[in-house]
């Protein structure tokens, strides 16, 4: 019989469908996003909600945390109760309907809406990427490849999101609820392929872990729905009593007590594991190295996630956005982050691969530092810009193209090493919680962010560069101890391998 190896496609068919349902979403997520600070700032003469910065910065920056800590209970439900993509289908829904319902031009509909589309994305984002490694059950280089095609379509889908919601939210004619509709459309599309195309998953993500054979899970969780029930009715009581004026919250000191206590609990978790763990000498120095790179990402992207919120402001506010006539709207310039990774992650991949041929691939500290090195540069150069602006100034946009380039340089050295890092270095047992507690990490980088770019204060133009050079000093200083350290670390590291 003659071998069919060369008529099999390089991929399978379900790669096709996860990727356009994912671009769809992160088109949703990032158009949405790119309206959502400038909204809350704009005065009601404007359509918006007339918040100061510094409550509306940590209203962003509660949303942002809520996505990466949803994307937990996402994950559980999915494992012990639904499936993989049962999940992404209903995720995707009440992400849909989250958009829709802040296109409903009135305050409370826009603090449900922000709930909704937080807990979809966390239903949706972890489980449509572990579907991805199922079609790929042998692994390898395959598998490798296929993330990188997936990776593409999440960066399409925030390249677009942008361009399409900020031309409607930010124009005259239409207006913001119009943007935020126009998310709500990209994701409606996304259901309707993922819909018809599901059946080129086959089996992959299909059924919960306790009916995959061969996993040696059996049970199902007991309480499991009861439990999900419970956090589902908290969630709306508690949104229900917001709205309905019975509960009055404090963006900036939920923002602020939030952090205290997802420092605490990841302090306490790492804490627990040292002591109680039974950890073996190797698996204290891989749970050490993670200790160092979960802190290192959490200052990442308290700068990072400046992009949507002080870096947004900066674009609307103090640069000249005019061209031929067409004034540019501030939320394109969130398309610059995506539209670099697309143009560079390419040639990054290749530099890893040549580097490494030559056995001078840099370790993972020296990654994470070089990535916190170049978002404290990018920094400096906000810094300069602050400057003109503080004289008085309007600035061009070479200044944020120059930023964001600087920023996508630095997350392609850090982001992709990341969850690579902690499958390698946490012991077996404690895996799906190392890298629950990474996420905890994003979350609290991302609460931080809101929280410094609430220091922006559009009435005090002259403290500005001293801000973004605070910024500078903390990501570019906590880049240099951990390059110091570098050396020290690739040894504990080779001795967890």
């Amino acid at each position: 019989m003659p071998s069919d190896i060369n008529t099999q496609p390089t991929h399978p068919p379900g790669l096709r469908t996860l990727f356009f349902t994912e671009m769809w979403e992160r088109f949703s997520y990032y158009g949405m996003r790119a309206l959502l600070v400038l909204f809350m700032t704009a005065t009601i003469a404007e359509g918006g909600l007339n918040m100061g910065d510094a409550t509306a910065t940590a209203v962003y920056g509660l949303y942002t945390a809520a996505v990466y800590l949803a994307a937990l209970p996402g994950g559980w439900i999915a494992d012990r109760l639904l499936g993989a993509q049962q999940t992404v289908w209903y995720g995707g829904i009440v992400i849909m309907l989250g958009h829709f319902t802040l296109a409903i031009p009135a305050v409370p509909t826009f603090y449900v809406g922000l709930v909704l589309v937080a807990l979809g994305t966390g239903l949706l984002k972890p489980n449509i990427s572990a579907i991805v490694g199922e079609l790929y059950p042998q692994g390898g280089a395959g598998r490798d490849a296929g993330y990188t095609i997936f990776y593409m379509g999440i960066n399409l889908g925030a390249l677009l999101g942008p361009l399409v919601c900020s031309a409607l939210g930010e124009s005259d004619r239409f207006g913001w609820h119009y943007g935020f509709a126009a998310a709500g459309i990209g994701m409606l599309l996304g259901l309707i392929q993922y819909r018809y195309s599901r059946y080129r998953l086959r089996d992959a993500g299909l059924y919960p872990v306790h009916l995959r054979s061969g996993t040696g899970i059996t049970d199902v969780p007991r309480y499991g729905w009861l439990c999900v029930g419970i956090g589902l009715g908290l969630v709306i009581v508690t949104v229900l009593l917001g709205v309905g004026g019975a509960l009055s919250f404090d963006a900036v000191r939920l923002a602020q007590g939030s952090t205290y206590l997802l420092s605490a609990i990841v302090i306490l978790y790492f804490a627990y594991i040292f002591m109680y763990g039974r950890l073996t000498r190797e698996e204290r120095g891989g749970v050490a190295i993670i200790v160092i790179l979960v802190i290192a990402v959490a200052i990442f992207w308290s700068g990072f996630e400046q992009a949507g919120s002080s870096l947004n402001l900066f674009a609307q506010r103090y640069t000249e956005r005019e061209w031929l006539g067409f004034v540019i709207p501030a939320g394109w310039f969130q398309s610059l982050n995506p539209l670099f990774i697309l143009i560079l992650a390419p040639f990054m991949a290749a530099l890893w691969v040549n580097l490494g041929r030559r056995n001078l691939d840099p370790s993972i500290p020296v990654k994470f530092a070089l990535g916190l090195m170049q978002l404290g540069l990018g920094f400096f150069v906000m810094f300069l810009a602050a400057r003109l602006v503080a004289g008085g100034n309007s600035v061009l946009p070479t200044w944020l193209l120059l930023t964001y380039l600087l920023h996508t340089t630095g997350e392609l050295c850090l982001s992709p090493v990341g969850l690579s890092a902690i499958s390698k270095l946490a012991p077996k047992r404690y895996l799906s919680q190392m890298m629950g507690i990474w996420f905890l990490g994003a979350a609290l980088g991302n609460l931080v962010a809101g929280l410094l770019a609430g220091r922006f204060d559009p009435e005090a133009l002259n403290d500005m560069p001293g801000l973004y050079l605070q910024i500078v000093a903390i990501t570019t200083g906590a880049g240099i101890v951990l390059l110091a350290a570098a050396k020290p670390l690739r040894k504990l590291i080779q001795g967890t391998s």
